[in-house]
């Protein structure tokens, strides 16, 4: 099973674990992944999730706040090697979790359309496809989600 923690994005295996996800995407984002990255940057996550199996990091996740009610999630991964066996709904729930517990009440999420494996994930995870938002709203490749939490 999977050990989880908390942390932010000054955390050395948060990092490692983002390069991987970023030479990921600049493969399945082709030409626009230079306009999505803009949007990536780690500096302003302060809530991050950095999920271990034998002391080796294996998937991280982390939000930011869209709005007072509302966080987005940001830099889902898992390892090609552990992904199938839970771990990124287990690091999914518990950035869910966190946000529910400092107040917010909803989440919402940008992936892109090439990513059938993520939009499968959030599906089962009861994310509903919304409207594009903000800096997604012209992509044609980009589907976006919400998912309420409100307890």
């Amino acid at each position: 099973m999977a050990r989880l923690i908390r942390t932010d994005s000054q955390n050395v295996d948060f990092v490692f674990l983002i390069k991987q996800l970023d030479d990921y995407l600049k493969i399945t984002d082709g030409d626009e992944h230079e306009y999505y990255n803009q949007f990536n940057s780690i500096s302003v996550l302060k809530h991050v999730v950095v999920a271990y199996i034998d002391e080796k990091p294996i998937g991280c996740g982390a939000f930011k706040e869209f709005k007072t009610t509302s966080i987005e999630i940001k830099r889902m991964f898992t390892l090609s090697k552990t992904r199938g066996k839970g771990v990124a709904t287990l690091l999914l729930k518990e950035l869910e979790n966190w946000a529910s517990e400092l107040g917010y009440t909803s989440c919402i999420l940008e992936t892109g359309i090439r990513q059938t494996e993520a939009v499968q994930f959030y599906k089962k995870n009861l994310y509903k496809i919304i409207p594009n938002y903000g800096q997604y709203i012209d992509m044609d490749n980009s589907l976006c989600f919400e998912k309420n939490i409100a307890k």
